[in-house]
């Protein structure tokens, strides 16, 4: 085990001598495997190892007992450790995150803390084989491409995964025959998140009954989609660095001959890139903003802008194709991916969102209730969110066959121009399907035909009353 995880640290230089190596230690099998293979690869490669231990403060006295194991070992083997406890539940209702992502979130920031303050080094997980497939089966459910295929890389940034192509039960062989004792997070075997139903449910049952070697095949497919999307993005920095005519840190203007030039997988790439450069990341941006853009800048027509997120607008002036804050608007934009069987919390307009998905036959509709309404799940395409008005959207309203601009539906309604950009609204990937407080969408209404329903409401009426 040891020799190969050395061969991956030295083929892709994951470790260099003098290195300061954040080792993310919960005190389960991976992690724990991940300490003692790096512990012995440091006789071969001098570097510093440093533990890491999140508790989340989500399993009560549990949690407490993986936290003094962790500190009890790294003191045992002479490590310096660095502990901190959170309130994830309460982090991911005030950001709108999911618990998982709130969780992820919580854990890097901690470990770059850690690195500012022992003076910068490299984080270590340890994903394996097994989690990079639960990982494209997830992105595969979601709705992905070449880039969400290729799941997760030993390196990402200041992240490494040493430990990324060996197999769980690789791992769990190895602690054996070494006598390592591990802690037991049993939230790992309950499913009450979609990676522990992959986990538990989906991949044992492919396995059984299709390819017994489902993991291996999910990661020859995330390396040749690798492969790919690693070319491609290569290729649209190098075509991104050639058209951009002015760059500041809130301004990109692109030549728009040669973005026209370029292929359509190739446009998105920049597209995304101008957005990243501007905003620091691609939180909340959906392939509609990406979609959206490219249509804009492709019809170029002179003047014409669109809003995407975070007040980042999109416009076109004569051959220049520009992506830009905007700083003039006083509106404050807002986008929440919604957790389904969750709540979110809104903090701009601060409200929070219930959504579960019940079976048809558990649904008793109250079709006067403003603020718990009911849809057709099975139509849902993609994530749900919640948003606050862009420019250029429609709905089909209930009872209705065309669309209709939200614009002229709010003026239709007489409602105050001070109170529309604060007006929550759900979506999907591509339509509207709720002005929350007043109409929801004609196409995603309950049919005698449906199934499952999504039930979405209020947590507070009373502040919902605002609306």
């Amino acid at each position: 085990m040891e020799n190969k995880v050395l061969k991956v640290i030295k083929e892709y230089r994951l470790i260099q001598k003098g290195d300061n190596i954040v080792l993310g230690l919960s005190g389960g099998p991976d992690s724990m495997a991940l300490l003692y293979i790096l512990l012995d690869i440091r006789e071969i490669i001098d570097f510093n190892i440093y533990i890491a231990h999140l508790n989340h403060g989500v399993r009560g006295r549990d949690a407490l007992e993986d936290q003094i194991f962790v500190e009890e070992l790294s003191k045992d083997l002479g490590l310096p450790c660095y502990s901190k406890t959170v309130n994830m539940d309460e982090y991911a209702k005030k950001t709108g995150l999911s618990s998982e992502e709130a969780g992820r979130k919580l854990r890097y920031d901690f470990f770059r803390e850690i690195l500012d303050e022992i003076g910068g080094g490299k984080i270590a997980v340890a994903h394996n084989k097994n989690d990079q497939a639960e990982t494209l089966l997830m992105r595969f459910f979601r709705g992905t491409g070449i880039d969400g295929l290729k799941g997760m890389d030993y390196v990402s940034g200041d992240i490494i995964r040493p430990i990324l192509g060996v197999e769980r039960r690789d791992i769990e062989k190895y602690l054996q025959e070494r006598n390592i004792k591990t802690r037991l997070d049993r939230t790992n075997l309950e499913t009450i998140y979609n990676r522990n139903k992959i986990r538990l449910e989906l991949i044992p049952y492919i396995e059984e009954n299709f390819n017994p070697n489902i993991v291996d095949t999910l990661w020859r497919t995330s390396r040749i989609s690798s492969v790919d999307s690693d070319f491609l993005e290569e290729y649209a920095q190098k075509s991104y660095n050639r058209m951009v005519k002015k760059k500041s840190k809130d301004s990109i203007i692109l030549d728009g001959d040669q973005f026209v030039k370029e292929h359509r997988s190739i446009q998105n790439r920049i597209i995304r890139n101008c957005i990243l450069d501007i905003d620091g990341n691609l939180q909340g941006v959906t392939e509609k903003h990406i979609s959206d853009t490219l249509k804009l800048f492709l019809e170029r027509r002179t003047g014409k802008s669109i809003d995407l997120i975070n007040n980042i607008i999109a416009k076109t002036s004569y051959n220049e194709f520009i992506i830009e804050k905007n700083y003039k608007t006083k509106k404050k934009d807002f986008l929440y991916r919604l957790d389904v069987e969750g709540t979110t919390y809104i903090e701009e307009i601060d409200l929070t969102f219930n959504v579960k998905v019940l079976p048809v036959t558990d649904i008793y509709m109250d079709k006067n209730e403003r603020f718990i309404k009911y849809f057709d799940y099975d139509k849902i395409k993609g994530d749900l969110y919640i948003r606050n008005r862009r420019t250029g959207d429609r709905f089909v309203p209930y009872g209705m066959k065309g669309s209709k601009k939200i614009k002229d539906y709010f003026i239709d309604e007489k409602i105050p121009k001070d109170k529309r950009d604060k007006i929550p609204i759900l979506t999907d990937d591509e339509n509207i399907l709720w002005i929350v407080g007043y109409r929801t969408s004609e196409s995603y209404k309950i049919t005698p035909n449906t199934q499952r329903v999504l039930v979405v409401s209020l947590n507070n009426k009373f502040k919902g009353a605002q609306l």
